[in-house]
């Protein structure tokens, strides 16, 4: 199996972007009804109803033709919004389940690991990561905080092997039903030439994981930056190495732009969001509000030739608590179309002014103080 820090850089693979969780559903609906060997669906959110009622009819029909299906959810993450032991009715269906981090009464340092990657895999062809969850609100199904915008990167060649390694990392190390790698690692000759090269990435707590992968990737990049670098993220709470390399990048003159959420899923969090504005764009980092609503969408793109589409958001619990996945992307089509994404939702944010990104006194002090307290938040 995969070291989890040696995820190879593969080429031969087709890269698609999704601007928004509603084409991502119905390619990943039409993708799922192709399978004919395998499937590996790993979520921190899984809710029945518009979005993941399709998605389970067909995984039933087609472990009732006898092709593998695994599911792993969250546990914590489903806590509200699948019933207690929904893996039972799973597994009764010919679905084998897994719950990452079972939850129990007793507090443990363990709730704080969870597992927030969104992977799946079809024959080891296929596979698709980002930043959605198989909930309603992903697709707009139902409205939350106004229009929720997400993204995802479909993949299709060599580097699947990538995602299907961390979905069996995932599962070997919460199930006791093991699962051969060599069974489903097998490399296939009719992967399709494509430019650039795709390195899906997993990341995880110490000390499971040595090495701080999803920090690693996002400084790369920030650092790397000669030109442009255009960021999504519905959280902005980070540590002072990331927001210093981000107020140096502007003042060496990269065009560092971020849009966050106007209408927040956490209005505590969002005031610590807030809290980071001011020290960036007094450096020329400019910062924009989503003004429909709120964007889930973790993504990096820079200077034409580099992206990242995942589940990282710009915190400290995705950057140290929880187990992340990404797709690092160099020369690849589909960072045109990233970026392409990324000005439309400048159209219709709002830029942030240094008046604005001042804090009231009665706002600074509880900022200031859950920022002691944001390994827990």
């Amino acid at each position: 199996m995969y070291s989890t820090v040696q995820m190879p850089c593969l080429g031969n693979t087709i890269a698609t972007y999704y601007s928004i969780g509603e084409d991502f559903h119905s390619a990943l609906l039409a993708d799922l009804e192709t399978a004919q060997e395998f499937i590996f669906m790993e979520y921190f959110i899984i809710e029945e109803g518009s979005m993941w009622n399709p998605i389970h009819e067909i995984l039933k029909r087609k472990a009732q033709v006898g092709i593998s299906v695994y599911v792993m959810y969250d546990d914590f993450g489903c806590m509200v919004t699948l019933p207690e032991h929904y893996y039972e009715q799973l597994e009764s269906e010919g679905i084998h389940c897994q719950p990452s981090n079972k939850f129990t009464p007793i507090l443990s340092h363990l709730h704080n690991n969870r597992d927030h990657r969104k992977i799946t895999v079809i024959d080891g062809r296929i596979g698709y990561t980002g930043g959605i969850n198989l909930a309603d609100e992903y697709i707009n199904a139902i409205v939350k905080h106004g229009h929720w915008k997400d993204t995802a990167v479909r993949l299709e060649g060599e580097a699947v092997r990538n995602l299907t390694a961390l979905f069996l990392e995932s599962w070997n190390s919460q199930s006791k039903r093991w699962l051969e790698c060599s069974i489903f690692m097998k490399r296939s000759a009719s992967y399709k030439q494509a430019n650039g090269v795709v390195i899906p990435f997993g990341d995880g707590p110490s000390p499971i994981y040595k090495e701080n992968i999803g920090k690693t990737v996002y400084l790369n990049m920030i650092h790397s930056a000669k030109y442009y670098l255009y960021i999504t993220t519905p959280y902005l709470i980070c540590d002072h190495e990331i927001m210093n390399a981000l107020r140096i990048a502007a003042q060496r003159g990269v065009d560092v732009r971020l849009i966050v959420p106007h209408i927040p899923d956490k209005k505590a969090i969002f005031l610590m969001t807030r809290s980071s504005y001011r020290p960036l764009i007094e450096s020329g980092v400019r910062i924009y509000e989503y003004t429909p609503g709120f964007i889930h969408a973790k993504n990096f793109v820079c200077d034409d030739q580099f992206a990242v589409c995942g589940t990282i958001n710009m915190d400290y619990r995705s950057l140290v608590h929880h187990f992340e996945c990404g797709a690092w992307m160099y020369g690849k089509e589909c960072i045109a179309d990233m970026k392409e994404d990324f000005l439309n939702t400048l159209a219709v944010s709002e830029k942030v002014t240094e008046e604005k990104a001042k804090l009231h006194l009665w706002e600074q002090l509880p900022a200031e103080l859950m920022k002691v307290f944001t390994p827990l938040l």
